[in-house]
Parts: structure tokens; sequence; C-alpha cells
């Protein structure tokens, strides 16, 4: 086990963290204005040559740390150069979570740590689990719009923990910090669509909600993963907005 702050690591998650922080922090990056460049190169030159793979825990010990703090660094940094939405008010409409798979039940209320949903848990941790998704968050409207699209989408079909509603989803993208409840997050990633939804799509068209296909389209309809800041409780019903 690795940890990093309050954060932990099993040696996968530190592995599958590795691999992921560039393109991470590439999709924070787009449409800002090389912000976060800096970071970028940073992580781009200290994992250059590594097969991450191969790596030892010694070498994971030492590399891990500081692409984390990177990764932590680019939300602060874009937020105190002003690249912050307006501000907006939705509400947690459902709070979802499964002992496995998807979909995700609803439940009434739950706390969140480090690690997430207390009680939810994934199938398979192979892509998922790791500290940056620790939440999943998708929106209602977006549902809405899959619907009408004849595509079999509910609140927690898609395995999201927060279904929002109430938000601009083009805003709610990676590099941007969240309050929802008690639970401050900062937005991570884009969440990969995997061939387990085929079933909720035509076509088994899954990939309608991949964040490639929202660049070609110019639309916003992908699940976003978020790191817990502050730990808390929360509640179907609970205000989510934009912290300012």
């Amino acid at each position: 086990m690795f940890i990093v702050g309050p954060y932990e690591f099993t040696r996968e998650d530190a592995r599958n963290t590795l691999l992921a922080a560039p393109k991470i922090l590439a999709q924070m990056s787009e449409g800002r204005n090389g912000a976060i460049d800096h970071l970028l190169a940073h992580v781009n030159q200290l994992l250059y040559g590594l097969i991450i793979e191969k790596l030892s825990d010694s070498e994971i010990g030492t590399t891990l740390p500081i692409v984390w703090t990177a990764l932590s660094e680019a939300t602060p940094t874009l937020r105190a150069l002003g690249q912050i939405p307006s501000a907006q008010t939705g509400v947690l409409l459902q709070l979802n979570a499964s002992n496995g798979g998807v979909p995700k039940k609803a439940i009434e209320a739950a706390y969140v740590g480090w690690k997430g949903v207390e009680g939810d848990r994934q199938a398979t941790r192979k892509h998922h689990g790791r500290p940056f998704q620790a939440l999943s968050l998708w929106s209602a409207e977006v549902m809405e719009t899959l619907r009408s699209e004849r595509h079999h989408i509910f609140p927690g079909s898609a395995g999201e923990n927060i279904t929002v509603s109430g938000l601009n989803w083009s805003d709610v993208r990676p590099g941007t910090r969240v309050r929802i409840g008690d639970v401050l997050c900062d937005i991570s990633s884009y969440a990969v669509p995997c061939k387990q939804l085929a079933e909720l799509f035509v076509d088994r068209d899954f990939n309608r909600i991949h964040h490639d296909r929202d660049l070609e389209n110019r639309t916003a309809s992908c699940r976003v993963y978020a790191t817990v800041i502050e730990r808390g409780n929360i509640a179907a019903g609970d205000t989510v907005s934009f912290e300012q």
C-alpha cells in the first residue's frame, strides 16, 4: 500500500494513476490557454522512458507523490487564474450505490470518505477505484436527452454515484471544484464507458457517452470522476454547486 496525504493506493492503483496522469492533465488543459501546461510538461518529463507496469515498489514510492502533487495542484492553479464556472446551483437528484456492478441503486444518504461513498464498491477494480475516481457524477438532463434518442438510461444505470440536476453539464469538467452537501470534490477526469453498458444503448453504441464523441459533436454527455477534497455526509436533495 502507498500513502500520499490522506489517500491510499494499492500497487495497481498507483500504476494506473501514473499511466492516467498525462491524460488527466491534458483533459484539464482543454480550452484553457495553456494554464497548466507546466504541470503536464513536468509529469511527462518525469514519466518519460519509464515502463510503469515494471516499476518496483521503491520506484513507485518515489514517483507517485510527485505525480499526485501535480494532479492535486491543477484545479487550484486553474481557480487562481479565474478558470471558474459561473455560479450555478443544482441538486443531488439521486445518490446511488451497489455491492458491485450496474445499475447502482438509490440510497437516501451516505458518508463520503477519501475512497468515495461508504458501502459502495466496484465489481472489478481494474479500471475503477483510484482516489481520482472516488466519486462518479452524471447529469439528469443528459439522461433525458439520451432517453429521447431511445437509449435505456436512468439514474444509476451507468454506475454513477451522484445524479445531478440543474447544472450546465458542459461546465462540470475536469479542473472544476464542486460542493455536494458537506463534501468538497475536484472533478478529475472523464469516465470512459465500457462494454458492460452496451445493453443500455441503441445498437450497443456505449461510446455515445465517450468524451471523444463529445469533442467531435461539441456536446457534453460524458460522466465525470472526482477526487474527494473534504469528507462529509451527503443525501438526496442536497445542493450541488461550483465552489466560487
